[in-house]
């Protein structure tokens, strides 16, 4: 038996009224995944443990079977395994967002326009924070490049301290949710002074595009410490994702990284080239599991972009789900195929909550007779509920 789990990052949502009270999910044309939901189990399952947090961390990790509580130490020290930086026991990361600020003064007036500066290229953000390296970078900081607007800061022998995820507070005042920390704040202030004077930057607004013009800290943790993957279920897995945090789950996890050329975390994405290698890596590796993370439908819906996250799903739809499941069949192989997403990302707020998420379980071994599709009102509609999602992946993977 084969796995492959496929993740729509942020796909679930809330009712729409301009929807008719559908989600970009339910009004999404999905021909492949509808078709799926006829002849599986499909059910919402509830991956954010009370308390916690509704983050991407959080969610996938409790996705893959290790129990936030338990495993979780913060956000960017994940992202940091990712990019190969070397963390002592006593060191702090934080994700280091390179972020479009509106140009009010002083700083704390400003507001948060773009948490992901028009999905800035990771070359145009190595430039940007090269800058900001020099002007800023002494002991005990040090600041590490990782992909798009996805950074990294390792601050040695520094204190885990709460800071604001910057697509929590889309288009408002900032002052509020600044860092307390006086050496974080005045590194954020004084990048905004470096990077909104980048010739960069001048040239990506006479382009049209959000300036990337300060840098935003956030989730804040120490070192990670993961089981292996492979000795807590006994299956060799390859993890296939553009972004630095499930890599680095991946890395704590001793799952293979998969790197898809063309792989970006955005909307236009090689969504064939991810289907292609995990299925590579299901039947001509040897790899009994494969995890494909897709984050368009997350970036989307913090967009606020209802027709985009719409958009983003039925790629999922078409240029992933379906390449796989027909591979699949060809292959001969009996497989199981779990399709969910981590969080809801709502348009309504344009970031994370912790609602359940549905689910849908196919197996080709045991198809179901039914008559519904793949959506968050359906899936409720079943009766089956997962009230502890780390436990999900022992139930897709115990047949």
């Amino acid at each position: 038996m084969k796995y492959v789990l496929i993740l729509g990052d942020g796909m679930a949502d809330e009712p729409i009224e301009s929807l008719s009270g559908g989600t970009p999910l339910s009004e999404a044309h999905t021909p492949t995944m509808d078709a799926l939901a006829r002849v599986s189990e499909i059910g919402l399952v509830h991956t954010i443990p009370d308390g916690m947090k509704p983050g991407s961390d959080t969610a996938n990790l409790s996705v893959l079977g290790y129990n936030p509580r338990q495993y979780y130490t913060g956000r960017s020290p994940l992202e940091a395994l990712s990019i190969g930086v070397p963390m002592e026991d006593s060191d702090v990361a934080l994700r280091c967002n390179i972020v479009t600020l509106s140009e009010e003064e002083p700083y704390e007036e400003k507001k948060i326009l773009d948490h992901s500066s028009d999905e800035i290229s990771t070359e145009d953000a190595a430039v940007l924070l090269e800058a900001v390296k020099s002007g800023l970078e002494k002991e005990p900081y040090h600041f590490y490049v990782g992909t798009s607007y996805r950074h990294c800061l390792i601050w040695k022998n520094g204190s885990v301290t709460e800071l604001t995820p910057p697509h929590d507070v889309l288009g408002q005042v900032i002052g509020q949710y600044l860092p307390q920390d006086e050496a974080l704040l005045e590194m954020q202030k004084k990048s905004y002074e470096i990077l909104s004077k980048h010739p960069l930057n001048l040239e990506r607004k006479a382009k049209g595009l959000n300036p990337a013009n300060s840098l935003w800290f956030w989730g804040a943790g120490t070192k990670p410490i993961l089981s292996s993957f492979e000795d807590k279920y006994h299956k060799k897995a390859v993890m296939i994702s553009a972004v630095d945090l499930l890599k680095g789950i991946a890395v704590g996890a001793s799952m293979h990284n998969c790197i898809v050329e063309g792989a970006n975390g955005g909307l236009y994405t090689n969504y064939e080239g991810k289907a292609q290698a995990a299925v590579d890596a299901l039947i001509k590796d040897g790899y009994d599991m494969a995890y494909i993370h897709v984050e368009a439908p997350d970036e989307m819906g913090h967009q606020g972009s209802i027709e985009k996250k719409i958009k983003a799903i039925e790629f999922l739809d078409e240029r992933v789900i379906r390449y796989v499941k027909e591979r699949m069949d060809a292959s001969g192989e009996d497989y199981r195929m779990l399709v969910m997403p981590d969080h809801p990302t709502p348009i309504c707020v344009r970031t994370h909550t912790a609602a359940p998420v549905p689910y849908l379980l196919y197996d080709s071994t045991d198809l179901k007779d039914k008559t519904w599709n793949y959506n968050e009102r359906e899936a409720k509609e079943s009766g089956n509920y997962i009230a502890e999602g780390h436990k999900m992946m022992e139930y897709f993977l115990a047949k």
